[in-house]
């Protein structure tokens, strides 16, 4: 009988990961069926109950129930800790685990483009859950120095000091959109201005070498910008792909290779 898997979420139709996971399978020999299950927002740790009561392996969790995840698992990775967000589940000897692959899958995707982390400074535009959930792995691939940047700035400034003591080896820093300036090995955008249509200014006092915005699908106008200065960017679809493998890597014990997905 083929293992079961799952994405749950609400809404849960937009989901990719039953394709991604399938793919994975059939590249890497694995029997399983990969469903999604949409939730009420009110019905999110009776659905996981059931998922696994009936002999579930793994789910994979979306918005908006990556908090609520973090707080029911007994057992949490130390990604997972930083991130304070779960979106990767399984029961091992009767007890709910929980990982957060979103950084890894950020990072696997930047060294699928041959981009380097190994000493760089990077700037990360936006301070909410995405960011909080990539810092720790992506310091733990290189980076040396990572400023957010936000329009509250306190928003910023209390991401910074919630994640200082995780990453001891890195500078962290804070700073408000509208002192964007510097120079960056990288900068990743964040933010969901792509996904609302907002227009983010990237001024000619910030001057980097990489950019990757972390949305996928939609018109963007940071990577407009950056390509307007002939700047290598990449949108989200890679980390999109590679915290799906990063997951079906913990259930499966197999890791395909990005590059072969994208």
């Amino acid at each position: 009988m083929s293992k079961q898997f799952a994405v749950i979420g609400n809404p849960i139709e937009q989901s990719r990961s039953p394709e991604l996971h399938h793919a994975f399978a059939a590249k890497t020999g694995i029997d399983l069926t990969y469903s999604k299950r949409l939730a009420p927002l009110d019905g999110f740790d009776a659905s996981v109950e059931d998922f696994f009561s009936h002999g579930g392996i793994g789910m994979n969790v979306t918005v908006p129930f990556k908090e609520q995840a973090f707080a029911k698992c007994q057992v949490l990775t130390e990604r997972a800790q930083i991130a304070k967000a779960v979106n990767t589940l399984w029961v091992e000897d009767g007890v709910l685990h929980g990982d957060n692959t979103d950084g890894q899958g950020l990072v696997d995707a930047i060294h699928a483009l041959d981009w380097s982390l190994n000493n760089t400074d990077i700037l990360i535009i936006g301070a909410g859950g995405a960011t909080r959930g990539v810092i720790y792995p992506l310091v733990q691939a290189g980076a040396k120095k990572i400023v957010i940047a936000n329009r509250t700035l306190a928003r910023a400034e209390q991401l910074v000091a919630d994640l200082r003591d995780a990453v001891p080896q890195a500078e962290l820093a804070a700073i408000s959109l509208n002192d964007l300036a510097g120079e960056f090995d990288l900068v990743i955008n964040a933010t969901s201005a792509s996904l609302s249509g907002d227009v983010l200014v990237l001024p000619e006092s910030l001057q980097f070498t990489h950019a990757y915005e972390m949305a996928y699908g939609k018109p963007s106008s940071f990577i407009d910008q950056a390509q307007a200065r002939n700047i290598p960017t990449s949108e989200g679809y890679g980390m999109l792909v590679g915290q799906a493998i990063e997951s079906f890597r913990i259930w499966n014990g197999v890791k395909p290779n990005l590059k072969d997905f994208l």
